[in-house]
């Protein structure tokens, strides 16, 4: 992590899409070099029975994922699973191959450790994507594939937009989440509703045996947000994923006029609205955190708060490629202290 922060005021020269670029290929190089193992051992191995949990009927190694957003399309696979991530959410993908928003489309908040960004959901396709991943499934992680929906698709025809994407991933990915969250598809976040969310998941739970998850708004009003999990759950919705990005830009300094702000700028609202999620669902449902995690300290909280795993996507951008080593291994310390054999003993354990 010290060399990295040597070297990212370098990296944040470049524009940020163009930096993420830069990154991934020279990850993807370094996989394919005869000693690619040992330096990926050296940057994110970190291995303890104490960390390890089934969700789902899923084997975790740790609690630790990737959020979406990062590996749009598949293509980092075997480089992410070097940094010592415990599963890997993948898309988001729609049905149909999508170039997103206009560029400049990802802007950083130095100050804040934040980023804001407006793709607009920038994919190959679903079919495209499932092509791909298959020479790789199944996986030695947890896969999980965001699904979303493609832009130029009329409302109305939204659920079938969902399903036909579905259908193309059926025969990879260990567990599937749908993103009505995202406040970079024009009305979008109108989904987040009961009606739609009931038959959403009554058509996904017909189609797949495996786990389904709702990825949610951090800027619905509490009350409506606990309706519309809780219809979720009903149409037998696995679990829960809370937070999305925000579009409440008093969170940054200096805002751009368009795109959702993660990181630390977003760890209050996610903070907030996972404590309201987990005082009415813990124990109901599975529970995962995401949104302003970059340190052991938050990632303890959140678990002891009711969250089954935890992903992290700016933290990566801003800590390091170790950050995963260093939270799971100061994460296994914080649980033998506290007198825990095992991390499922936890989770949940400040409800």
């Amino acid at each position: 992590m010290e060399i990295y922060q040597k070297i990212r005021p370098l990296l944040f020269k470049l524009d940020p899409e163009k930096a993420h670029y830069l990154i991934t290929n020279t990850l993807g190089y370094i996989r394919k070099l005869p000693f690619a193992d040992d330096v990926f051992i050296g940057i994110g191995g970190y291995e303890s029975a104490r960390l390890e949990n089934t969700i789902c009927n899923m084997d975790f190694y740790n609690p630790i994922g990737l959020a979406a957003g990062f590996d749009k399309n598949g293509k980092m696979l075997q480089s992410l699973c070097g940094l010592g991530f415990g599963f890997l959410e993948l898309g988001t993908i729609t049905k149909i191959a999508q170039a997103g928003n206009p560029k400049p489309r990802i802007f950083r908040h130095i100050k804040e450790e934040s980023l804001q960004n407006s793709m607009g959901f920038n994919n190959d396709g679903s079919f495209s994507f499932a092509s791909r991943l298959k020479k790789h499934y199944p996986f030695c992680i947890p896969i999980g594939i965001n699904i979303g929906k493609n832009k130029a698709i009329a409302q109305e025809d939204s659920l079938l937009n969902y399903q036909k994407a579905l259908e193309d991933m059926l025969e990879i990915g260990d567990y599937y989440t749908f993103n009505l969250s995202s406040p970079n598809t024009p009305k979008l976040r109108d989904l987040q509703n009961e009606s739609f969310v009931g038959e959403l998941f009554a058509m996904a739970s017909e189609k797949t045996k495996k786990p389904l998850f709702l990825k949610i708004s951090p800027d619905m009003d509490t009350d409506n947000m606990l309706k519309i999990c809780q219809k979720a759950i009903d149409s037998r919705a696995s679990g829960i994923i809370a937070t999305n990005t925000t579009i409440d830009y008093s969170v940054v300094e200096n805002p751009e006029s368009s795109g959702g702000i993660s990181g630390l700028a977003l760890r209050e609202k996610s903070h907030e609205v996972f404590s309201h999620l987990a005082k009415a669902f813990f124990k109901r449902t599975t529970l995962i955190s995401v949104g302003g995690i970059d340190s052991v300290q938050e990632a303890y909280q959140r678990i002891r708060m009711g969250a089954s795993l935890i992903q992290l996507y700016s933290a990566l951008i801003f800590k390091g490629p170790s950050i995963c080593r260093s939270i799971a291994k100061e994460l296994d310390s914080l649980l033998q202290r506290d007198g825990f054999e095992h991390i499922s003993q936890a989770i949940g354990v400040d409800v």
